[in-house]
């Protein structure tokens, strides 16, 4: 099953090639037409599985990456991770299909875009099929850094790069937790396998760390699915192409948190604290992005906030279908099974529908040059095409048949309100509310995809008589009618879709339904006149008073303090963050040498001496010490005698003879110990050394005053005393405690290892070989860059010249 694992690497393989691609056909063909491949080929490989996986069989595959860590990248193929496997494949064939069209081949930079594009779809794909948690966190961090770049696209915009870093700050905080949480269930379970975590769930649920790996790992899912209060990234991270907004925020990355929440349900599940956080957050987003989709003129923008609203939805389901673990309910498992269920149907719904309204969006923006919902209106004779996509989309989204969206949305009623008459995890209480608040919720999600039709399409034209508006040509159109059809189809075949992905990745989140509670689940478009069907009713009837007295009321949003948002309680405490780390920086960020000398040597003597004095590390034995001879003693006291001439000279040149002699007298050492090659090193390095500090120091200026007297400073005195104090006491104790055996011993065979009679050659050419050759290579770099800069110069002066 490597194969698998290759199909896994294609995107990050295939990204290579795409600059030389776009370099040699970019003036003859679009880039996007060589990377629709890549997708496509995924999707056709991976539907193959269906089968397999439809009959409740998984495919494992594991491939050696760490193997002395146990880290493997082993991959895991089940309903759960075959769905957003096809998704992410699926629906970025449509995106990259769509950017052919959208994105211009003679302005854009289409080169980065899909290296960028296809970094992130082999991200995903790898965070859905991992086993390994530490391989899932790097490919988690992997659609971070992607997403940035994607978000950062049309970089020379300012709020491009502001969006961009807002959603990297808030996810890469998200995924650094995830990892923590991964850490302690991981050390609890004994296993970085997932798989293996859920057969041994018992001792992670019975560890310490099980509630705060499950608040770690949960900070992560809420960061990266768009949860509040972290919500407020996805809306500015609308400054992407539509591209980018389509198949990131509605399809894909979004729903990572999602899938990381469903994978990891029958570890946390039953509880209720899992219980309560899942569903908590997920009602409170649900209510959050419907309520500020309302207010917002830019039709992105309410998207955004809208997606926002969703992920939400799901997120609650989840949630609420994580009570079936919480005993044995018997036949209730397929009751809050139907929560969970609900909630895969709703995340393939919604990749479907927001996905077509995203790509509408950007034709609309393509087409008329704006988004705001202001300028906008009478379109509809004007694009058929994209306001019957608009109203498929829309109406999907509010929960209206015949649209696949309906399905779902009924669905998620029947949740809530079995929610209600639960009679454990304190919902006899306040279980009631829940119900309520998604009620209205969805009364203003119904406004606000009224608002996306009507306000877009019908009215009175408004542009500008001199732009011409025309439908989008059939290429841009392709994609969202695609998308569009699955709206449609999904509403009257639904069980198909349930057969073959839902129901197996059901059984992946929710391991204890039985079979025979499994094949009950059955999606119906009537079940009569029930309650959930009169709340519908409900929501449209609502709804449309308020959409058309929308002016009467819209004016409440004024009354909220703009002081208070989470955007501008975000960008105050950033700001705040930058003051108080640029007034730390400045205070050690002195531009002199000396205080930066002050600081390392000051910290190695707290650090070092203080950990030396506090384990009791001062231990001296010299009784394998050789003896100090007479004439070594002297030589020393020359070497000290001629450092203290270098810190106390008044004038360059006797700084550099002193400099020079204190490298001759340390190779007189060498020659007492026996290493004359070392000592003829030594000499030729100090004589290049002295010379070159010579003609350095006559090219620079005179200096303005000369030194009369060095000043004493009681600050450098203790530092240096303190530091030499410290190494000298180190040295002395390590050589007076050696815990290992030396490995001298094994150099000493070097003639034997290497056919080198000198040690301290073969050290540097053979055993250390490779270390070499990389100094070597720097020092090659360095020179390489200071001809360059002399050249440079040396032409610059030229052109001067002759320009006189």
């Amino acid at each position: 099953m490597y194969w698998f694992h290759l199909l896994i690497m294609l995107p990050f393989i295939f990204a290579v090639f795409v600059p030389i691609l776009y370099k040699k056909f970019s003036f003859r063909i679009h880039t996007g037409w060589f990377v629709f491949i890549v997708p496509l080929v995924v999707f056709a490989y991976l539907l193959t599985f269906i089968p397999t996986v439809a009959d409740g069989n998984t495919i494992i595959s594991s491939l050696p990456w760490i193997p002395a860590y146990d880290i493997n990248f082993s991959t895991y193929i089940d309903g759960l991770s075959l769905t957003f496997g096809l998704l992410i494949s699926g629906i970025g064939a449509l995106v990259i299909l769509y950017s052919i069209f959208y994105l211009s081949k003679e302005r854009e930079a289409l080169h980065n875009f899909y290296v960028y594009l296809l970094l992130f779809m082999g991200a995903m794909l790898g965070l859905v099929f991992s086993d390994n948690v530490f391989v899932l966190y790097v490919f988690w961090e992997i659609t971070s850094v992607s997403s940035f770049l994607l978000i950062a696209y049309w970089y020379e915009r300012e709020k491009s790069r502001y969006g961009a870093q807002k959603s990297m700050l808030i996810t890469i905080f998200g995924g650094l937790a995830m990892l923590a949480g991964l850490i302690m269930i991981a050390s609890s379970s004994g296993t970085y396998s997932i798989r293996e975590m859920l057969l041994n769930v018992e001792a992670i649920t019975s560890s310490s760390l099980f509630i705060p790996a499950m608040v770690l790992i949960l900070l992560g899912a809420f960061t990266k699915s768009a949860q509040f209060p972290f919500s407020i990234w996805l809306p500015d991270a609308m400054e992407a192409p539509t591209p980018i907004s389509a198949y990131l925020h509605s399809a894909t990355m979004v729903k990572a948190g999602i899938y990381l929440v469903a994978r990891l349900t029958p570890i946390f599940g039953g509880t209720s604290t899992w219980f309560w956080l899942v569903t908590g957050v997920g009602i409170i987003t649900l209510l959050y992005g419907s309520v500020n989709a309302i207010r917002q003129t830019d039709l992105k923008a309410l998207l955004a906030y809208s997606t926002i609203s969703q992920l939400g939805l799901i997120m609650s389901l989840l949630g609420l279908g994580s009570a079936a673990l919480y005993f044995d309910l018997g036949n209730e498992t397929t009751i809050y099974g139907t929560a969970v269920f609900a909630a895969i149907f709703h995340l393939v719904n919604h990749s479907t529908f927001k996905g077509s309204l995203f790509m509408v969006v950007g034709i609309i923006d393509h087409e008329t040059g704006t988004r705001d919902i202001r300028r906008l209106g009478g379109l509809m004779s004007l694009m058929p095409v994209s306001f019957t996509l608009t109203v498929i989309g829309s109406f999907s989204m509010a929960g209206l048949p015949p649209f696949n969206g309906f399905l779902s949305k009924e669905m998620f009623f029947t949740a809530v309100n079995n929610a209600s008459s639960m009679n454990f995890f304190h919902m006899e209480t306040i279980g009631i509310l829940i119900p309520i608040v998604a009620w209205i919720a969805s009364v203003f999600t119904f406004i606000y995809s009224m608002i996306l039709v009507f306000k877009t399409f019908r009215g009175k034209y408004k542009l500008d008589n001199t732009r011409v508006v025309h439908e989008a040509p059939i290429g841009m159109l392709i994609s969202p009618i695609i998308l569009g059809a699955l709206v449609i189809i999904g509403f009257f075949f639904p069980n198909v879709l349930a057969t073959y992905l839902l129901k197996p990745a059901l059984t992946s989140i929710l391991p204890v339904l039985s079979e025979a509670a499994v094949l009950e689940l059955k999606i119906s478009a009537w079940h009569g006149w029930n309650l959930e069907l009169w709340m519908t009713v409900g929501v449209v009837v609502l709804g449309t008073i308020l959409y058309l007295n929308l002016r009467k009321w819209y004016k409440v949003y004024q009354y909220y303090p703009q002081s208070l948002t989470i955007n501008n309680i975000y960008n105050r405490a950033l700001d705040k963050m930058e003051q108080f780390s640029g007034t730390i920086t400045n205070s050690y960020m002195t531009g002199f040498i000396r205080d930066y000398l002050v600081y390392i040597f000051g910290f190695m003597i707290l650090a070092v001496g203080g950990a030396i004095w506090l384990l009791d590390g001062i231990s001296f034995d010299s009784r394998d010490d050789a003896l100090v001879t007479p004439f070594e003693i002297a030589i020393m006291i020359v070497a000290v005698v001629t450092a203290v001439t270098v810190l106390f000279a008044r004038t360059r040149i006797t700084a550099i003879v002193a400099v020079g002699a204190l490298g001759f007298i340390v190779a007189f050492f060498f020659v007492i110990f026996r290493a004359p090659d070392l000592a003829l090193t030594q000499l030729v390095v100090e004589t290049v050394t002295t010379a070159l500090f010579l003609l350095c120091f006559y090219h620079l200026p005179q200096l303005r005053k000369e030194i009369s007297r060095i000043p004493f400073k009681l600050t450098n005195a203790i530092i240096a005393i303190g530091a030499g104090s410290v190494v000298t006491i180190v040295a002395l104790s390590v050589n007076g405690n050696r815990l290992f055996d030396s490995i001298s011993d094994y150099y000493e065979n070097s003639y034997e290892l290497a056919g080198a009679k000198n040690i301290v050659n073969a050290i540097l050419v053979d055993f250390r070989g490779i270390d070499t050759m990389l100094e070597i290579l720097v020092l090659s770099i360095a020179g390489l860059g200071v001809y360059s800069l002399i050249k440079l110069r040396l032409a610059k002066e030229g052109s001067d010249e002759r320009a006189e």
